[in-house]
């Protein structure tokens, strides 16, 4: 229905403000910031809880529940989760048992280890049909259609749930695989899922401006961070790595990836801390094997604190000065 015409005054008015819109796509307060961590202890550590955060994202096995440790390993990371009023974010990926890294399920095999995983915790709500499913270190990377059928059981099985269709690794076949997944799912998902390590470690936008091109939907960050090491064959991908590169990064993904559109919805930090060996094929955490907070540390601390997302407690306000000091110094 049309309602009475715009005065001129109050028409310049709502110009300037969709222009302002534009400009600034997202509110500070609207992002949503998470870490994601294989191992619990994450939600025990006491920094982690005066930081206020209520968001992480774990990885699974699809099959995970068919593994006894595995499942005990799942369910200690949910019942620390949930004790620290921390909602998870689940992706499903290959399977972690033994000789069966390359198989890739069936629908109806994939469903039916959804099914139970959702009846043993139905208060998780929020998943991710593949990790880094155009990865082909995962078997779905040449599976787009594949995919898309899990994301429809999953979404099927649960329809209150968050879905993302896919969590994208930003290599070059990024767009040609989420195009395929579209064409099979004949819809854009609920959210898609992007790891931007390459973009953001070399300090550059185009790959995430080129996944929010080819895309409608909410885009969630969910592994994203500064590499401070890497070990093994996948090493060389031409950018630093220190944990004074990795602050750099860090405030390149808040100042500038986040800020490219207001679709950005949130922004999941990995890890929280280094491994349990020196030397792990992967290091991008905040916190150091030592023990010892990463220069990344104070930069999450400061942009959680000018998000207005840092609370006011006095343990929070002691993280905040000494992070402070060390952005100071550096």
């Amino acid at each position: 229905m049309r309602g009475p015409k715009t005065r001129p005054a109050r028409r310049l008015a709502l110009v300037l403000a969709l222009l302002v819109a534009v400009a600034f796509p997202a509110s500070a307060g609207a992002l949503i910031v998470g870490v994601g961590d294989q191992q619990p202890y994450m939600f025990q550590d006491a920094r982690f809880q005066a930081l206020g955060i209520h968001y992480s994202r774990l990885s699974i096995g699809w099959n995970i529940l068919q593994s006894r440790p595995e499942a005990r390993a799942l369910g200690r990371w949910l019942a620390s989760a949930r004790a620290a009023g921390v909602h998870p974010l689940i992706a499903f990926e290959h399977s972690w048992m033994r000789g069966r890294h390359r198989q890739l399920p069936s629908p109806a095999q994939f469903a039916a280890q959804f099914r139970r995983l959702h009846a043993r915790y139905p208060w998780v709500s929020e998943f991710a049909a593949w990790n880094e499913a155009n990865y082909c270190g995962q078997p779905t990377c040449r599976h787009a259609p594949t995919v898309a059928a899990y994301y429809r059981q999953i979404r099927a099985a649960c329809p209150t749930c968050t879905v993302l269709g896919a969590e994208l690794l930003d290599e070059p076949s990024m767009v040609g695989w989420l195009r395929s997944f579209r064409h099979a799912l004949r819809r854009e998902p609920q959210v898609w899922g992007l790891h931007n390590y390459l973009g953001a470690n070399r300090l550059r936008a185009g790959s995430t401006e080129a996944l929010l091109r080819a895309t409608s939907a909410p885009v969630w960050f969910t592994e994203t961070g500064g590499v401070v090491a890497r070990h093994g064959p996948h090493r060389h991908h031409g950018f630093p790595e220190s944990p004074s590169h990795a602050a750099k990064v860090t405030e390149f993904i808040f100042h500038r990836l986040a800020r490219l559109s207001g679709r950005i919805a949130r922004v999941y930090l990995y890890q929280w801390q280094a491994g349990s060996f020196p030397r792990e094929p992967w290091d991008s955490a905040l916190i150091a094997l030592d023990g010892k907070p990463r220069p990344a540390f104070s930069v999450l601390v400061r942009e959680l604190h000018q998000l207005g997302q840092l609370p006011e407690t006095a343990a929070a306000r002691a993280l905040l000065a000494s992070a402070t000091r060390v952005l100071r110094s550096r």
